[in-house]
């Protein structure tokens, strides 16, 4: 291997929950360099789903979180050449891949939806994907479903 592999940096925590995911988060959802916007909406979007939500024993973050790991694939595909013809085989995905693929999602999922502004279409995204529904959750049952239906080629892993 002539380059070696990019150090990973330190995230900061963010201001409000003292937590690195959050910051992570926010990153991924930023546009033009803008995090003071990006946090703006992740706090009112937390906010928004502390009014909405049904039961009084979770905070918004918490919620947040569980919206997180329901919509985290296990395993995904993968395109390999084998002798001429492409097969999609299913793997095993590294534990930081799971939850970056999580977060785009949910972003990508929050920013088709039609409600106002963003803040409150990422709530309800959460929300949703927090009571294992919404399109995010339907992505990764998709994937899952996908994978299992290749479970035939697995024997090609690299």
């Amino acid at each position: 291997m002539r380059k070696r592999q990019a150090k990973k940096r330190p995230l900061l925590p963010d201001p409000k929950f003292n937590d690195q995911l959050v910051t992570r988060f926010v990153n991924m959802m930023m546009w033009d360099g803008k995090k003071s916007v990006a946090f703006k909406i992740f706090y009112d979007a937390i906010d928004v789903v502390e009014q909405k939500k049904q039961d009084d024993e979770k905070t918004g973050l918490e919620l947040w979180k569980d919206a997180l790991s329901n919509v985290m694939p296990h395993v995904e595909v993968r395109s390999r050449r084998v002798g001429g013809a492409t097969f999609q085989i299913p793997m095993q995905i590294r534990p930081d891949r799971k939850v970056s693929t999580a977060m785009k999602w949910l972003i990508s999922f929050a920013r088709k939806r039609n409600e106002k502004s963003m803040a409150q279409k990422l709530a309800s995204e959460i929300l949703a994907a927090a009571k294992e529904e919404g399109a995010a959750v339907k992505k990764r049952v998709d994937t899952h479903k996908m994978a299992e239906a290749n479970k035939a080629f697995s024997h090609f892993r690299f």
